[in-house]
């Protein structure tokens, strides 16, 4: 008997996840099963069920969508993520209505994509008895066990065209140009960006900042001549002894809104300076837009190899980029484990040996 696999994404959206769901549904194809979209996040296998079918003309020109053709949720029944990023128990009786909906739609298995959160409730899921994959999806790159997550790539590019843009108006108005990133707890995005765009002062939650650095570099760059300061801040990044800077109204279940700390050192900054200085938060373009050529590739394979893993009946594992291959790991071992940027790491020598300040 033919199978029938569910795809689900959760989580914020990205540039990539309809690449995903495009390779999953042809590589299940291949073998003659079917493949079920379910929409909303898990919130659709609960009665109601609301699904969709992923046939060949679905397909068309998934593979450089942005967004995703299911839907997605990041608040709702199935958050497993509270606050700064604390873990929430999902009640059992979610899990049951999971199973049950699977049972209703004769799924034999789930394709669940998504970061920390969405994967934290498919371990959930998992330990409870459902079968399914994981598929490592977030901008931030902040999920452990892998090199890279998809849709990171894509952020990054638009995050290095922004500075190259904004390189030209500091330079026209000799000011001091800020540019606020996502990333939530992990300065991935601001760091590789901060080095592809050649940022004078790159701010990171894991190198806590003092303004006095900041001031310093600006003022070294004012001596030699160099009349304008772009400075990139990643959402997370946080003053030495400092608070995460949070916007928007916080509710009971889903985790914390960051945001602001760009308007906040673009103030600071020009009362310290002189200098006038203006900010930018790339916010929601960050999520949009076509995929990377990377992202696409990466996604195929992603997607590929966790219909390999269903076939194998290897549940409970997440497909993992290497650096030299995708392969899988538990999901417990990537979940709740945030992946951030090491202050010793390559890239941060990298930075330092350019002359880039990290605010400390």
């Amino acid at each position: 008997m033919n199978k029938r696999i569910g795809v689900v994404t959760g989580g914020g959206d990205c540039p990539g996840l309809n690449a995903v769901i495009r390779a999953v549904a042809k590589a299940a194809a291949k073998r003659g099963w079917g493949c079920v979209g379910i929409l909303g996040g898990y919130e659709g296998l609960l009665e109601p069920q609301r699904t969709m079918s992923i046939d060949y003309q679905t397909l068309s020109g998934l593979l450089t969508r942005g967004g995703t053709i299911l839907g997605t949720a990041s608040r709702g029944k199935f958050s497993a993520k509270v606050d700064h990023g604390e873990s929430r128990a999902l009640p059992k009786e979610l899990i049951d209505g999971v199973k049950a909906g699977m049972d209703a739609l004769g799924l034999s298995a789930l394709v669940c994509i998504g970061g920390d959160g969405t994967l934290s409730i498919a371990q959930q899921m998992y330990e409870y008895g459902v079968p399914l994959v994981g598929v490592p999806k977030t901008i931030d790159n902040d999920l452990e066990g892998t090199l890279f997550t998809f849709g990171f790539d894509s952020a990054v590019s638009c995050a290095t065209d922004a500075l190259d843009r904004l390189h030209t108006t500091a330079e026209s108005h000799n000011r001091v140009m800020v540019l606020e990133v996502m990333g939530r707890y992990a300065g991935w995005i601001a760091l590789y960006a901060g080095v592809a765009g050649g940022a004078d002062v790159i701010l990171i939650p894991e190198v806590p900042f003092n303004y006095e650095s900041v001031c310093a570099k600006i003022r070294e760059r004012e001596n030699l001549g160099k009349k304008f300061t772009i400075i990139i801040v990643a959402e997370g990044a946080r003053e030495k002894d400092g608070e995460f800077v949070t916007s928007g109204l916080q509710t009971k279940i889903g985790e914390a809104r960051l945001g602001g700390i760009g308007a906040v050192v673009s103030a600071e900054v020009e009362k310290r300076t002189g200098k006038e200085s203006r900010v930018c938060v790339l916010g929601h373009l960050q999520r949009g837009g076509s995929p990377t050529t990377f992202d696409r590739a990466l996604c195929s394979m992603f997607g590929a190899t966790a219909v390999e893993l269903v076939a194998a009946g290897e549940f409970g594992k997440m497909v993992a980029f290497t650096g030299l291959q995708v392969g899988a790991i538990k999901i417990s071992d990537a979940v709740g484990k945030l992946k951030t940027v090491r202050p010793e790491g390559n890239l941060i020598r990298t930075a330092r040996a350019l002359g880039i300040s990290l605010g400390d």
